[in-house]
C-alpha cells in the first residue's frame, strides 16, 4: 500500500507537470499571436493533456524494455499530446501500431502474408520483397494480419476502430475537440496489448515453423505424415487460410523443385479440410489467369488443382472470373482514399454484369452478396451517393438466398467491425427493410425478426447463441 507521503509526493509531481504544461501552453501560443495568427481551438486544454501523462507509465510498462528504446513514433505521440496537438498524436499512435504490424508480418513470412492480405491478382504480383510491404493500405495490412493470426479478431475489430478515427478525426480533419486524453491513452493501450506487445498464438507460431520447415529443408514421405497430423488442430479459418499459402508457394515461379515436392506431399490432405468458398476462390483464380492469358501463372495453378484433384472447381461460366474482377476492384476502391469520387463508376461495372436477371453463379453467391453489403454499409463516414443507387437496385433483386447472405452478412468480420460505427449499423437496419420481403421461409422469418429487434451492440450479433442456432437451422432449409 502506498504510504500518504508518497501519495502526497506524486499529486505535487501531478501538479507541476500540469503547471509545466500550462505554462509551455501560454508561450507556444504568444508566439504564435506574434505573427497574428489565430489561437483560439488550436491546442488541447492542458486539463486533457495531463491525463495522459498521469496514464502513461502503467501503459508504457507493458512493452518490453528491447522495444521501448525503438518506439520513435510513441515519443511524438508524447510531444504532440505534450503540445495539444492531439488530432496529430493520434497519427503518430497509429504509425507506431501500423509500423510494428510491418516488422511482425516480415518476421513472421512476408510472402505468407502477401498470401493472405490481398484478393487483388494484380496487387499481388507487385509483391515480392520485404519493402514492397509499404503498398498495401492500413485496411489490407490489419486484415493480412488478422487473417494469418499476428492479431486477434477482437484486436482487429479495435485496430479497426481506431483506424476509422485516425481517418476521420486526425490531423487531416479539424476534429481534434472530438479527441480526450482518456480516448487517447485508451487507443494507446489497446495499440500496446492487441500489437505491440502481443506474443504470436500458438496456431501462429507452429504454421510459421512448418513454412520454414518446407522452404528449408527436404520432407520425406514419413515426414508429411506427422505434418498432416497438425493439420487436425487447425481452426478452420487457419486451414483455409494455409491453403492460400500453399498454393502461393507452389505457384512461385522462383522456388526450389524441393519445396514444390513437399507442397505436394501436404497439400492433398489439408485440401480434403478447406471449405468448399476456399477451393471455388482458387478455382477462380486459375480462371482469371487464363482470361488475362497469363499462361504460366495458370499453368502452375492448374498443376496445384489437378494435385489435390481439385480440377472440378475451375470455373465453366466466364462470368464468375468477370464479377469477381469487378466486385475486387470496388471493394479495393471502397477502402481506398477518395471513394466517394471513385466508387460510382465500379459500382455501375458491378451492376452491369450481373445484369438485370440479378443471376450471380451459386459457387460464390455468398461472397458477392457480402461483398455488396460491404460496400452498402459504406466506410462508416459518409454514404457513396452516386454509387448506393446500384446497390439497392442490386439488393431489390436478390433471391431468397441472396437476402439470406444479406441478412447474416454480420458473420463475416470485416463487416461486423464496420457494424461498431453508427452509420454502417444505420445502413444494416435500412437493409432489413430492404430485403424483408425476399424472405418467405417461416424459419428465416424468425431469424429475421431476432435480428431486428437485437438490442445489444449489432457488431457482436454474430457471437448471440441463439442466432447462431437459428443460422445454422436456416441454412437446413435452404438446403432442401
Amino acid at each position: 500500500m502506498i504510504k500518504n507521503d508518497t501519495n502526497m509526493n506524486l499529486v505535487k509531481k501531478e501538479e507541476d507537470s500540469t503547471q509545466a504544461l500550462q505554462l509551455f501552453e501560454e508561450l507556444v501560443l504568444k508566439s504564435i499571436e506574434s505573427y497574428g495568427l489565430p489561437v483560439r481551438n488550436v491546442l488541447v486544454a492542458t486539463e486533457e493533456r495531463a491525463v495522459i501523462f498521469k496514464n502513461m507509465l502503467p501503459v508504457l510498462q507493458k512493452v518490453e524494455p528491447s522495444k521501448i528504446k525503438d518506439s520513435v513514433y510513441i515519443s511524438k505521440f508524447l510531444a504532440a499530446s505534450a503540445v495539444g496537438l492531439f488530432d496529430a498524436a493520434l497519427n503518430y499512435l497509429w504509425d507506431e501500431t501500423i509500423s510494428e504490424i510491418r516488422k511482425r508480418a516480415v518476421i513472421y513470412d512476408i510472402q505468407y502474408f502477401y498470401d493472405n492480405a490481398t484478393n487483388s491478382e494484380r496487387k499481388r504480383k507487385k509483391l515480392k520483397k520485404e519493402e514492397d510491404i509499404i503498398k498495401l493500405d492500413d485496411h489490407e495490412l490489419i486484415q493480412g494480419a488478422r487473417k494469418i493470426g499476428l492479431i486477434s479478431e477482437i484486436g482487429y475489430k479495435h485496430l479497426d476502430f481506431i483506424r476509422f478515427n485516425r481517418n476521420w478525426a486526425s490531423a487531416a480533419h479539424p476534429n481534434q475537440n472530438k479527441l480526450t486524453g482518456l480516448k487517447l491513452i485508451s487507443w494507446l493501450e489497446t495499440c500496446v496489448e492487441e500489437v505491440i506487445s502481443l506474443p504470436l498464438s500458438n496456431v501462429a507460431i507452429e504454421i510459421q515453423k512448418l513454412l520454414i520447415n518446407i522452404k528449408s529443408n527436404e520432407i520425406t514421405e514419413e515426414d508429411s505424415k506427422k505434418i498432416i497430423s497438425f493439420f487436425d488442430e487447425l481452426p478452420q479459418k487457419q486451414a483455409n487460410n494455409l491453403a492460400l499459402g500453399f498454393l502461393g508457394i507452389y505457384t512461385d515461379e522462383d522456388i526450389s523443385p524441393t519445396t514444390r515436392q513437399n507442397i505436394k506431399y501436404l497439400a492433398p490432405s489439408l485440401w480434403e479440410m478447406i471449405e468448399e468458398e476456399t477451393k471455388v476462390n482458387i478455382g477462380i483464380r486459375y480462371g482469371k489467369f487464363m482470361a488475362n492469358n497469363d499462361e504460366s501463372g495458370a499453368s502452375l495453378i492448374r498443376g496445384f488443382l489437378d494435385m489435390v484433384e481439385g480440377s472440378s472447381y475451375i470455373p465453366e461460366n466466364i462470368k464468375i472470373v468477370e464479377i469477381e474482377d469487378a466486385m475486387e476492384n470496388l471493394l479495393d476502391i471502397h477502402h481506398a482514399i477518395n471513394n466517394f469520387h471513385n466508387e460510382p463508376i465500379f459500382a455501375k461495372e458491378l451492376y452491369n454484369i450481373i445484369g438485370k436477371d440479378n443471376k450471380i453463379p451459386s459457387s460464390i453467391m455468398k461472397k458477392t452478396v457480402f461483398g455488396i453489403i460491404e460496400v452498402f454499409l459504406t466506410n462508416g463516414y459518409g454514404v457513396a451517393f452516386c454509387a448506393e443507387k446500384y446497390y439497392i437496385e442490386l439488393i431489390k433483386q436478390f433471391s431468397q438466398k441472396e437476402a439470406f447472405f444479406a441478412l447474416i452478412s454480420f458473420t463475416e468480420e470485416g463487416i461486423a467491425s464496420t457494424l461498431q460505427f453508427s452509420l454502417c449499423e444505420n445502413k444494416y437496419r435500412e437493409l432489413l427493410n430492404l430485403i424483408k420481403d425476399k424472405l418467405t421461409s417461416s424459419v428465416i422469418l424468425e431469424l429475421f425478426e431476432k435480428v431486428r429487434k437485437f438490442q445489444g451492440d449489432i457488431s457482436l450479433i454474430g457471437k448471440d447463441t441463439d442466432i447462431k442456432q437459428k443460422i445454422a437451422n436456416a441454412k437446413v432449409i435452404l438446403k432442401k
